[in-house]
């Protein structure tokens, strides 16, 4: 028996497993782990185990590239490929060609990886969505030139809103090449002066529908300058792109009646709208003018001339007040003067005079008791009319009573 080297050994067992048919194309189920993608070669390097048991695995960026999914640490899936040997470290490992997710299509996986991709990055956010032009002045069309959802945008555009320019983009709208077609038409239309673009098809399948579930479409709506409305397939099909664009239309159709509004009802709002500016005008002119005339009469009474009117007439008053009140005075007083007048006249000697009576003087002194008086004293008499210079002859006293 010879002694071979560590290396002979590898490449003896490496020689073996390649001829050995069974090994040659296996197909394996297991659960990804360790899973990791060079950045610079493309190639993917992981392990895939089951309860009891791992074997590593390879998979070259000839192969990695076609994925229509990204593999992940935990995916459950179903390898084909051969069985090698590293000569290196003379372990074996499963060179893969193909893998598929187990119990998840390929596509379906890949579908909901893209929607969670995109997620992150905020393409659905609600808040970037941005509202319609509701007078558009010039819409784009990105669609097949030879698709029934031309000609029914076109036919409802032209009903609707006869004053639009509607400018057409096409593109291939199923195919392969599909989706880089219609990502170049948004960004012309977003270049070219657009307000709103509409972006659709008519129905078909999954398949036929595929372009606008692309990442590359649905980067070109996130980006583009103007509001997009997608209707793609019908009411039930929901794709991508239709979560991305500012509008979702059920139908190419239901696009076109989204995007603009109809110049009839147009006609009847403006007017309607006329009608009501035109009643708001009045009303703000009158309110206005009732402002104006008040302020025209404050000023009037704040103004000099108008100061001096209001002082003038109430002036007036105070003095008429004032002469009345002199007046009544005045004649209350006068009253009162005219019954003191009265009462002094009552009590005046000279009306006792004229009543009879008599003032006795004798040497200028007013003769009040007789006892001043003697028999041959002169007394003047004063009288009402005139005096009388008298001689007393008799002094007579009277008892009292």
């Amino acid at each position: 028996m010879s002694i071979l080297s560590v290396s002979q050994l590898n490449r003896y067992v490496a020689f073996r497993l390649q001829e050995d048919p069974k090994l040659r194309t296996v197909l394996v189920r297991g659960e990804l782990a360790n899973f990791t993608r060079n950045f610079r070669s493309g190639h993917c390097y992981f392990s895939i185990r089951d309860e009891e048991a791992s074997v590593k695995a390879v998979m070259f960026r000839s192969n990695a590239d076609r994925l229509p999914f990204e593999p992940e640490n935990g995916m459950h899936v179903i390898l084909q490929g051969s069985v090698t040997l590293y000569e290196r470290d003379g372990a074996y490992q499963i060179n893969v060609t193909d893998m598929q997710p187990d119990g998840v299509g390929a596509q379906a996986l890949a579908l909901q990886q893209r929607r969670e991709k995109l997620a992150k990055l905020g393409y659905f956010a609600p808040e970037r969505k941005r509202p319609i032009p509701v007078l558009p002045q010039k819409i784009g069309i990105v669609t097949s030139r030879s698709g029934a959802a031309l000609h029914d945008m076109l036919q409802i555009l032209e009903r609707r809103y006869p004053v639009g320019t509607v400018c057409i983009y096409p593109a291939l709208v199923q195919g392969d090449a599909a989706p880089a077609s219609i990502a170049e038409a948004l960004r012309t239309a977003g270049t070219d002066g657009c307000d709103l673009i509409l972006m659709g098809r008519g129905g078909g399948s999954n398949e036929d529908l595929s372009a606008f579930q692309s990442e590359e479409v649905a980067a070109a709506v996130f980006l583009s300058p103007v509001p997009v409305i997608s209707a793609v397939g019908h009411e039930t099909d929901h794709c991508i792109a239709d979560e991305v664009a500012d509008l979702r239309a059920p139908t190419p159709s239901a696009a076109a009646e989204l995007a603009v509004p109809e110049t009839a009802a147009l006609k009847d709002a403006v007017t309607s709208q006329a009608e009501r500016m035109r009643r708001a005008m009045q009303n703000l002119l009158d309110e206005k003018s009732q402002a104006l005339l008040e302020i025209r009469q404050r000023l009037t009474v704040s103004a000099p001339e108008g100061r001096l009117k209001l002082l003038s007439a109430q002036l007036d008053t105070v003095t008429d007040k004032l002469h009345r009140a002199f007046q009544h005075l005045l004649h209350e007083k006068y009253n009162a003067l005219s019954m003191q007048c009265e009462r002094l006249e009552a009590y005046s000697p000279v009306a006792i005079l004229q009543r009879g009576y008599a003032l006795v003087y004798h040497d200028n002194q007013l003769v009040r008791d007789a006892d001043t008086l003697h028999p041959d004293d002169t007394v003047t008499l004063r009288l009402a009319n005139g005096t009388v210079v008298a001689r007393v002859t008799e002094i007579r006293k009277e008892e009292p009573k």
